[in-house]
């Protein structure tokens, strides 16, 4: 919990680089035409929307998640939406 206020607080170029350094990168996903890459940090799954959906360039966007109930929860959600 402390771990995650004192993350949420970073810039989201410093969080990226924390993500990339120490974090786990599960895969990608596709939205409305948008590459998403999603991380594990602990308990915390993250989404990151890149510059031109591409990982060497800069984050536009990051959606963090805690729990992997939560994740699976807004996957599903995501995932009835897109019919």
């Amino acid at each position: 919990m402390l771990f995650r206020f004192f993350f949420s607080r970073l810039s989201a170029e410093k969080q990226v680089a924390y993500l990339k350094k120490k974090g786990i990168a599960l895969g990608t996903r596709v939205k409305g035409g948008r590459k998403i890459y999603i991380y594990m940090l602990s308990d915390l799954f993250i989404e990151v929307f890149y510059k031109n959906d591409n990982a060497d360039e800069a984050p536009e966007k990051l959606n963090m998640l805690k729990g992997l109930k939560s994740l699976n929860d807004y996957l599903a959600n995501e995932f009835k939406t897109s019919f």
